[in-house]
């Protein structure tokens, strides 16, 4: 005879996780779905417009589809060469205003958001209640009496009176700190400290690497605060040659409405300017956006 030895099954595991029903889901959905619709309206208006010529725009048609006569290429020689190709200019004023107030406000903001996370300090707590509190100051709150330092300064109508008070971020110190403090241990700098390595080797050889996501989020911020500053330029600037796009878009957009367009397709290259403005952020946010993937793993670091 046979001995059989009943060997122990494995127990079958089991799903213990609930399945969502996907209706669960959809009145989310649908609400996603309208905001998506309701932000892309605006911009596909802006797309339409631009292809217009002054007959397309008052003609009766329907402002959310083409005309039969689409028209970018004329539109785009007319904004190039109008006013002899100032928005030209233009651009490049922003782009120097956005590139330089923005990576000079971000490494304000790295230097002094790491320092906050891992330093301690007299009047650290002071400083950076205070730093809260700026938050809290609208911008356009500032420009007024920022104008009457710089004019006592002798800084207005020049670049500086533009770049300057982009710098200070105080959103993006408060946005380094915290990411800071959480993305860089204090056993990797103590680690560093034992190796020898000093505070700045330091900085720059382990923490940047760790802060790269923040980094590039309080770029992108701050760039595109840059480029959108209207009423800072506004009250700063009196030559129109220093003027960003969007006070010059602002500057056209007055002449079309004091005489109807000046019997031009100015509202044409008004709105073809718009969606002209709008294409470099695009492209920064496109060429940026790939950087964001290296902090997904930062919080399995302890």
């Amino acid at each position: 005879m046979t001995a059989t030895v009943d060997t122990p099954r494995r127990p079958v595991p089991v799903d213990t996780r609930r399945r969502t029903s996907p209706r669960r889901y959809l009145p989310l959905q649908v609400l996603l779905g309208f905001l998506v619709i309701y932000f892309l309206i605006p911009f596909w208006w802006v797309i339409v417009n631009s292809s217009k010529n002054a007959g397309g725009l008052f003609g009766g048609g329907s402002s959310l589809w083409f005309a039969d006569d689409v028209d970018y290429v004329g539109n785009l020689t007319q904004l190039f060469t109008f006013q002899d190709g100032i928005y030209l200019r233009w651009l490049g004023n922003s782009a120097l205003y956005a590139l330089v107030g923005g990576v000079g406000a971000t490494v304000l903001a790295v230097a002094a958001g790491y320092g906050f996370a891992k330093y301690r300090f007299i009047g650290r707590r002071l400083s950076f209640s205070i730093l809260l509190g700026s938050v809290m100051v609208p911008a356009t709150a500032l420009v007024i009496p920022t104008f009457i330092l710089f004019s006592e300064l002798g800084l207005t109508n020049t670049i500086w009176a533009v770049i300057l008070p982009t710098l200070l971020n105080p959103f993006g110190v408060y946005l380094m700190h915290v990411y800071a403090r959480d993305a860089v241990p204090d056993e990797l700098i103590d680690a560093g400290r034992v190796d020898g390595a000093g505070d700045f080797r330091i900085f720059v050889q382990l923490a940047l690497p760790m802060l790269r996501p923040a980094i590039v989020t309080v770029l992108l911020l701050s760039i595109v605060a840059s480029w959108n500053n209207y009423f800072l330029p506004l009250a700063m600037l009196s030559d129109n040659r220093l003027f960003p796009v969007t006070v010059g878009i602002g500057l056209w957009q007055g002449l079309a409405s004091a005489n109807n367009g000046g019997g031009t397709s100015l509202w044409s290259i008004i709105i073809l300017g718009s969606l002209v403005s709008v294409i470099p952020l695009i492209i920064a946010f496109l060429t940026l956006q790939r950087y964001w993937q290296g902090g997904l793993s930062i919080g399995s670091l302890k």
